[in-house]
């Protein structure tokens, strides 16, 4: 049975209007090796040999619950209560697609409310929205706002910004008529000297990361009076979770704050599913892609949720759409808002603490290790980055095969930091499994 709700001939025309040959030429950018090339699945299974074979599929993978994880750089390895799986699924919170009959999804639109009141609270900002696709996509779309309301034609990006989160900006402005340009940091943080050179009349925006894609903690306040100077905006994507104990970059001048906020809630799964925040002034509220729920009193002094804002959606002329989003990550956010819950102020605070004292702990002990050596003196958070003797690569293989997900290669991105690794330690890794990394290590033969 063909599932397939196209014909052949739909097909055609549809790859005739992209301008592809054919289906080989749509998919050319993918690897020939990546591709699947033929679904060897035996036919007249029954529903239990089918769910057997599916499980023993799925075993071949590997994942945090097999493997030490020391990995970050985007998608992080915390702890989930269980509560978090169970609060979501809740009636209260079951929706028909999105929220538009606010009398049958008053669940779903408080907990958008808290989400949003969550992401203003942690960033310092005074409105954000229901959330976005990703945290790469929210930095992608804060710079597209910066565009259209300073009517300038230039992004000034800082090199310790996550490389991902750079293709995919690169990506939407391809076609915008915009120049952006990548500033390089040799420290690990944002070099203000050339970028305060570089920022001029026509720059809308100045995006870095806090902390940034080598966890170091950038000077947030220089570096929005040196874009505000010139009266550019401050981009902002920081990791939530770290904004439990670094000073909000709304307090220290940001414009607009956006990036991931897969710390709470959401597990790693491979990269995804995950949820993007976005915030910024009450000044920029109304240029905010996304909707935006407000909570409402009526005659009798009942309390109630709407939708308050929404700039952009199917029903409106695309020309005017705020940005390209067409769905937002409504169940991750819903996690998120759980876990911040079940956190608290105080829960919160603790658990920032333990990344930090984790990942200050064994970057010192790593660095005392001959031959690795911390790559920055800057202040990080949770991620460092260590010079290691023989190739990082390597390394990381090397780590695999001693079941530990070792830190990211950087290389691929920083042809400067090719021996170079990216660790991250969170509140799960216990002081034993510390020292096991640290024993590996030391075992280490390039």
């Amino acid at each position: 049975m063909n599932y397939a709700p196209h014909t052949a001939d739909e097909h055609k025309a549809m790859l005739q209007t992209i301008g592809v040959k054919d289906f080989e030429a749509l998919v050319a950018d993918i690897p020939a090796e990546a591709r699947l090339k033929k679904w060897n699945l035996p036919s007249g299974l029954s529903e239990m040999e089918l769910q057997s074979l599916m499980v023993g599929l799925a075993v071949q993978n590997q994942s945090t619950q097999d493997l030490l994880c020391f990995r970050g750089a985007g998608v992080y390895d915390h702890f989930i209560p269980a509560a978090v799986a169970d609060l979501v699924m809740r009636g209260e919170f079951s929706t028909a697609y999105t929220p538009y009959q606010p009398e049958v999804s008053q669940g779903t639109l408080q907990a958008i409310y808290e989400f949003q009141s969550f992401i203003c609270a942690l960033t310092g900002m005074e409105a954000a929205n229901a959330s976005m696709y990703d945290g790469a996509t929210a930095v992608a779309e804060a710079a597209l706002l910066a565009l259209k309301v300073s009517d300038r034609s230039r992004i000034l990006v800082a090199d310790s910004v996550h490389p991902e989160y750079r293709e995919v900006l690169e990506t939407y402005l391809r076609y915008q008529e915009v120049q952006t340009q990548v500033l390089q940091g040799p420290a690990g943080v944002a070099d203000l000297e050339a970028l305060e050179k570089a920022l001029d009349e026509q720059t809308a925006a100045l995006v870095v990361q806090c902390p940034n894609f080598f966890g170091n903690v950038e000077s947030l306040k220089e570096l929005a009076e040196a874009a505000h100077a010139k009266g550019a905006l401050l981009i902002v994507a920081s990791n939530l979770l770290s904004l439990g104990v670094l000073e909000a970059p709304g307090v220290c001048g940001a414009d607009i704050v956006a990036g991931e906020a897969q710390p709470f809630g959401n597990a790693m799964s491979y990269g995804g599913p995950h949820v993007g925040y976005f915030a910024c002034g009450l000044k920029l509220a109304r240029r905010m892609p996304g909707r935006v729920a407000g909570r409402a009193q009526d005659g009798q002094g009942h309390w109630g949720y709407v939708l308050t804002l929404q700039g952009r959606e199917q029903h409106i002329r695309r020309q005017r759409a705020t940005s390209n989003i067409c769905t937002n990550q409504a169940l991750c956010a819903l996690a998120a808002t759980v876990h911040l819950s079940l956190l608290g102020q105080e829960g919160l605070r603790q658990t920032a603490l333990a990344n930090l004292a984790g990942a200050h702990s064994a970057a010192g002990r790593i660095s005392g290790i001959e031959g690795f050596e911390l790559c920055f003196e800057a202040p990080y958070f949770n991620e460092f980055a260590v010079r290691c003797p023989g190739g990082a690569r390597d390394l990381d293989r090397y780590l695999w095969e001693e079941g530990i997900l070792g830190g990211v290669p950087l290389g691929a991105w920083y042809p400067q930091l090719e021996n170079a690794m990216l660790f991250c330690v969170t509140e799960k890794r216990t002081e034993a499994e510390i020292e096991r990394l640290l024993s590996a290590l030391k075992r280490w033969k390039p």
